[in-house]
């Protein structure tokens, strides 16, 4: 998802320069705006495809921004705010907003929810059927086989298999397979990915203590093999 483009839109020059910084980070196009007439214009004319709004803009506030934008288009919107109470987060929900994340904030959570909404778009998730070698996953069933027996994973291993095989060779840290396959909002150590893999490398592999598939990338994390 690297290179996509995303619209930052808060009143708070450092609030701005902190949520720029992360995204810059992980590769995407950032522009900013800090009232809602300039987030308006910006939405129009650079069709992010995705905004992180405020809600307490000058001229226009983030809410009335979100409903003129649903009106003409329907890019994603993260809510930024300081209103917490479940009213507030169910107006701007209800205006069309994806998400909502209020103030004070983790930028490294905002960061993974920005990657979890991108993927939600169509066409962002790849293919509904895969196969890797004897791997074949079929994502619209939930269903996984390998050299044509059904694998009986769990929910939890069928999402970190499927992270991992639609990206064979590339490296996946603990925190990354977190976020990409259980959600900023797994409530677990990182290293309970270890338990996870060590229980999907039982079911895949034919010798687990010496992985074909699955492989441990010393001090950095995992790695799908094969298929490439």
């Amino acid at each position: 998802m690297a290179g996509k483009r995303v619209l930052v839109v808060d009143d708070d020059v450092k609030t701005v320069e902190l949520v720029k910084l992360y995204l810059d980070r992980d590769g995407y196009q950032v522009l900013t705006a800090y009232d809602g007439i300039e987030a308006l214009r910006l939405a129009r004319e650079s069709r992010p495809d995705l905004i992180i709004l405020d809600l307490m803009l000058p001229d226009i506030d983030g809410l009335e921004v979100c409903r003129i934008l649903r009106h003409e288009s329907d890019v994603p919107i993260i809510m930024l705010t300081a209103k917490s109470t479940d009213q507030d987060k169910l107006t701007g929900l209800g205006l069309g907003a994806d998400d909502y994340v209020t103030k004070p904030f983790s930028p490294k959570e905002l960061a993974a929810r920005v990657r979890a909404v991108l993927r939600r778009l169509p066409g962002e998730r790849g293919p509904e059927e895969i196969k890797r070698d004897e791997l074949s996953m079929d994502f619209t069933k939930h269903e996984a086989w390998f050299a044509g027996r059904p694998l009986n994973l769990t929910s939890v291993e069928f999402k970190l298999l499927g992270v991992l095989a639609r990206e064979p060779g590339r490296v996946f840290s603990r925190t990354s397979l977190i976020e990409e396959a259980l959600g900023y909002d797994f409530e677990g150590f990182d290293r309970t990915i270890d338990v996870h893999i060590l229980n999907l490398r039982r079911k895949l592999e034919l010798d687990p203590s010496h992985p074909r598939y699955i492989k441990t990338v010393y001090g950095v994390g995992y790695k799908f093999v094969g298929g490439e």
